[in-house]
């Protein structure tokens, strides 16, 4: 089912009342989606987790979590809804933690991403992230490599520099990236 997006959307923090909707989205974006119980430490057990969901009209449409230790942030895990994919939801999620982190002071931020992740690829890279490493066999469920991607926070990266834009939308590229951490 197609979403329309009249109301821009919002974002708060996850909570344990967004959980099914989560798992919804996080079995229809990955292989071998993260657990309840996984996301239920990073809300209630894990300090350094921080996890964030957007709304479109009540309907929670995408997620991002990340670990911030010291001046570094690892995103961990970033999807959305299919039905709202290729609406600007992801860029939003990453153009909002990015915000944040440059005014925190954060300096690094990393994430990996399977090579064969093209549309993630994009969106990261719009936001000046490079790859500068490679974790061999690091998914188990196909073996595949993991790019290991950062970004340096400062003022030559303040935001996202184009990507797959259309007339009158926020980005054309919202595929969900794969994540690592405990994948």
């Amino acid at each position: 089912m197609s979403h329309g997006m009249r109301e821009a959307p919002t974002l708060a923090p996850m909570t344990l009342d967004d959980l099914d909707e989560v798992m919804a989205i996080e079995r229809a974006s990955f292989q071998t989606p993260w657990s309840r119980g996984a996301f239920r430490y990073e809300l209630t057990q894990n300090r350094v987790a921080r996890s964030m969901v957007v709304r479109v009209e009540r309907q929670l449409a995408g997620y991002l979590c990340l670990w911030e230790i010291g001046h570094e942030i690892h995103i961990t895990n970033l999807a959305v809804d299919p039905s709202f994919r290729r609406r600007g939801i992801a860029r939003a999620l990453l153009g909002s933690i990015m915000l944040g982190a440059r005014r925190d002071g954060v300096e690094l931020v990393f994430l990996e991403v399977r090579p064969t992740n093209v549309e993630a690829l994009a969106l990261y890279e719009s936001f000046g992230f490079r790859v500068i490493g490679r974790r061999k066999g690091y998914y188990f469920d196909t073996g595949e490599d993991a790019l290991v991607m950062e970004a340096r926070l400062g003022a030559e990266t303040a935001g996202p520099t184009g990507g797959n834009q259309r007339p009158g939308s926020a980005v054309a590229s919202d595929a969900p990236p794969d994540r690592g951490g405990r994948q």
